[in-house]
């Protein structure tokens, strides 16, 4: 597997720093060979011919249902204002946050 992108022990550790896991110094070099070999299966699907080939959403064949595109204002007000805490005159009220 030729990996063009090298992961090493301190890179690792700035990756772990930004996701804010904690991963101890002696489980470094094994967390850098496995983001190598998760790069290597990436650049593997970048070697892939899929010229001609249809995007799809589902390995299986399926339309999903459509329904009519309709404009409406949704009719359900009372109900989504009955929860909230303060509601007037059709809209939710909240606190003012800028002076």
């Amino acid at each position: 597997m030729d990996v063009r992108m090298s992961i090493d022990a301190s890179t690792a550790a700035r990756v772990a720093k930004l996701a804010r896991i904690r991963v101890e110094e002696a489980a470094l070099p094994a967390l850098a060979d496995e983001f190598n070999t998760i790069l290597g299966f990436i650049e593997q699907l970048g070697e892939v011919d899929i010229d001609g080939v249809e995007p799809m959403v589902s390995v299986t064949p399926q339309r999903l249902r459509m329904r009519a595109d309709e404009v409406s204002d949704g009719a359900q007000a009372d109900k989504v204002l009955s929860n909230a805490p303060d509601a007037r005159e059709g809209f939710f009220a909240v606190p003012k946050v800028v002076e």
